[in-house]
Parts: structure tokens; sequence; C-alpha cells
């Protein structure tokens, strides 16, 4: 029997991060704490230099390669760049923040790298044997990362929480890959597809592979009423963990769905379809009105999370080339958006104090006019303010149910997010109407810091006056 060597240019970026990974782990053993900053440059190096390879080799025709356990294509190199992109920016971010509290350390972008290389794999993923690969080296990463500062118990009982109901939902995620193996006879998503177009619902292990499935991607999306862990660990974690864990894991997530449920389980649409209205109705409904009430700007947002997982879900159960693409576009959108809230969070965090509430945020526009703009500009495009991108994601989505007849499905949508508006512009109220507190310091931040982040929120703008470009760029990754 004669081995045939696969092709290893498909996962070039995904071989340069995991060579890098190692690289840096080696290197970060042999450097003092004063050169920890070698650690960082070559972080960014590597998530940089991974994007640029995703742009080098982006695939205008989809190639499988890994004996067919992989699969290079439009739509996985586009949400791979955002992750890279997102990360990076992360980083940067938590530079001084971490500097700032002693947790300056090479683990952290190690792990964070790591992460990275589990969420391509994830994106990549052609069989349900890569699926729980990418899966576990992600989550393996964000537990460890939730409790880098390992002197604070609140962020050892969130990693705790999220360990504990992390593992419970990928061993039902498993179970659920057993049963569809066992009703199918394969793992490859393409073979299980064709099966799964023949038999249909007639097979009752495929029925219970389905809701196991479901159960396990809901967990991971953070969908009520599998959302327990958000909360908390949001909350628990180092603001930089927070933003990590808020941003570009939730590209992977939108596109393990898609790969499971789309590319393996399509035929099964109109039942996981009713799974989902479900779904996206108790997170767009349980995710606004308990974030109404919050304090804490972290857990605010993780309630917020919620309720725009609802409404991911919505593109995704339209199941149209569409609704796939305005899902898609919502998912890079969402994470542009909360990248820049927990970079701004940071931004006002120092040594000693953490901006974790929202009444940390009074007074804003007295005390640095620039950085209230863009906290403004994110929190209304949260929230769906027209011209800023948040509303045109919003109303991509809500048509894309329309379109299948589901109208009081968008109007469910339309009332949650106008109730939801009220507790992003109790912050934007805080930050023009309400006075610092006598005595706040400046805020500092570096040259390149203040450059991204400024970017990222004028970023939002420019896409909600011209979204088009990225409309259309999802549109085209969705029906190659």
């Amino acid at each position: 029997m004669n081995f045939v060597a696969p092709d290893f240019m498909p996962v070039l970026p995904e071989l340069f991060v995991l060579t890098l990974a190692c690289l840096i782990l080696v290197i970060d053993v042999f450097l003092e704490q004063r050169q920890r900053h070698i650690t960082y440059g070559l972080a960014q190096i590597t998530l940089l230099g991974a994007a640029l390879l995703t742009l080098l080799t982006y695939a205008h025709a989809p190639v499988t390669t890994m004996f067919g356990h992989y699969i290079k294509d439009a739509m996985g190199d586009l949400l791979k760049l955002f992750i890279c992109l997102t990360a990076a920016a992360g980083f940067l971010y938590s530079r001084d923040y971490l500097r700032q509290r002693n947790l300056f350390k090479g683990e952290y972008y190690v792990l964070g790298l790591f992460g990275v290389l589990g969420m391509m794999i994830m994106v990549s993923a052609h069989s349900l044997l890569t699926v729980y690969l990418g899966l576990e080296l992600l989550s393996l990463s964000l537990y460890a990362l939730v409790v880098t500062d390992r002197d604070s118990p609140v962020a050892s009982e969130a990693a705790m929480k999220y360990f504990v109901l992390g593992s419970l939902a990928s061993g039902m995620l498993l179970y659920g890959i057993s049963m569809i193996y066992g009703a199918t006879g394969s793992i490859d998503l393409q073979v299980v597809a064709d099966v799964v177009a023949d038999q249909k619902m007639n097979n009752l292990v495929l029925v219970f592979g389905l809701v196991f499935l479901v159960v396990g991607l809901s967990f991971k999306l953070g969908a009520v009423p599998f959302h327990m862990w958000l909360p908390d660990v949001y909350q628990g974690a180092p603001t930089s963990v927070t933003l990590y864990i808020g941003s570009a894991p939730k590209l992977a997530a939108f596109a393990l769905v898609m790969r499971v449920l789309v590319d393996g389980l399509g035929s099964l649409q109109s039942d996981w379809q009713q799974m989902l209205i479900i779904l996206a109705v108790l997170s767009m409904a349980i995710g606004n009105l308990v974030a109404i009430v919050q304090s804490n700007i972290k857990r605010m947002l993780a309630y917020s999370t919620i309720s725009h997982v609802g409404f991911l879900l919505l593109g995704i159960l339209a199941g149209t080339p569409e609704g796939y693409a305005a899902a898609m576009f919502y998912a890079i959108v969402y994470v542009l958006m909360a990248v820049g809230a927990f970079g701004m969070i940071i931004m006002l965090s120092r040594t000693g104090f953490d901006a974790e509430n929202i009444d940390d945020f009074k007074g804003l526009n007295d005390r640095n006019p620039w950085l209230a703009f863009l906290m403004m500009m994110i929190m209304m495009s949260m929230a769906g303010v027209p011209f800023l991108v948040g509303f045109y994601a919003k109303w991509v989505v809500l048509q894309a149910v329309v379109d299948i007849g589901l109208v009081w499905l968008a109007l469910v949508g339309v009332v949650f997010s106008v109730i939801g508006a009220f507790y992003y512009l109790r912050v934007v109220k805080c930050i023009y109407f309400d006075k610092a507190e006598p005595g706040e310091p400046e805020i500092e931040m570096s040259r390149d810091t203040e450059i991204v982040i400024s970017a990222n929120g004028l970023l939002l703008v420019l896409l909600g006056l011209y979204p088009t470009a990225l409309m259309g760029w999802c549109a085209a990754a969705m029906l190659d």
C-alpha cells in the first residue's frame, strides 16, 4: 500500500502559527521579565504573518486535503483573516494592562496563539474529528487563559465553572458525533451529508445525534439556555482575557455551526431550524432583558453577547445563501464591536484599578473627548442605531428571516432590539451627561494603541455608511 503525502499548501497558515507558537514557547523560557516584549513582538508577527499567508493563498475554489479532514474555501479564509486581525488587536490592547498587573508573561501569548490555531482548525474542519480537535484545542487554551491571574479567587472560580460546564458541553458534542457516526458510518462531513440526504429523519439515532450536536454547539455560542457560564467567565477573567474570549472565538463558533449543521446536516434543515428558532428567541429575550439590570459593564456585555448570538442564529436558521451571508456579516461586525468595547474598558483601567462598572465611564467626555466619541460609536452600533454598521447587520439578518416567511420572528427581533438599546444608551449617558469623580487621572495609552482603537471605532462608522464591500465579500464566500 503506497502512502500519498497530503498537499500542505492549503494548511500553510496553520502550519505557520503552529511552528511560531512552539518556537515562542521555547524562546520565552530563556527570556527575563524585562525582555518579555520580544515574546509579544513575535506573537504579533505570527498573527500578522498568518493573516498575510491567508490572503496570499486565498481560496477561489474549495480544496480538500489531509485525507478529506480539512477544507480550504473562501468562507474559511475570510473568517481566518478576521480571527488573526482581531486577535492581534486584542494582544495590542492588552499589552499595557498585563504589564501593570505583573501578568505580562509568555504563557498568555502562547496560549493565545494555540487558541487561534484551534479556531483556524475549526473554521476549516471537513470531518467531525477535525471539528472536535479544533474545538478542544481552543477550549483548553481558554480554560488556562481565564486563570492567568493565579492570585485572583474570582478568576479561579470563573475558570472552574468554565472548565466543568465546557467539559459537559464537549461530552454532549462528542456523544452527538458518535451517534452521527453510528448512523452514517463516516465522520467525513460530505459523506455524512450524502447519507443523511438518503435517510432523512427515518433513523432515530440520527435524530438524537442532531439534538446532542445542537446542544453542544449552543453552549459554545453561549445561546440560552446554555449560557450560564458566559456572564461569570466574562466578569471573573482579567479584562484582557475577556476581550480574547469575547471576540475571535465567536467567528470560530459561527464556522462550527456552518460546517456541522449546514455542510454536514443540511438535509435536516427543516428540523434543526425549529431548534434554532427557540434558541434565537430565548437568547434575544434573556440577553436583552437581563442586561438592563447589570451595573458591571463586563457582565452587561456578556448578556449583550447572548442577545447578539440570537440575531446571529436568525441568519443561519433562514437556510438560504443570503441568510448565511447575513449571519457571517453579523458575526464579523459583532467581533469588531466587541474587541473595541473591551479595548475601551482596558484603556480606562490603570494600575490597581479596573474600569469594570458602568459608573467608571462617568464624565469620560471631559477626560478624553476622542475616546468618549469612539465608545459612543461602539455602543450605538451595538444598539443598532441607523447609519452605523450594527444597524445594517441587524437589517440583513431580519430581511433573511422575512424572506422565508417568518415575519413574526423578525418582529420579535425588532422588539428586543429596541429594548436592548436602553442599556447601550445608558453607557452613552454616563459618558456625556454624568460628571467624573474629582481627581480622576489622565488616560494614558501608547501611540500604536491609540491608532488601532481609533481605526477600530471609525471602521464601524465607515462600514455603516458603505457596508456593501464587506457584505459582498461575505456573499461571494458563501456562494463559493
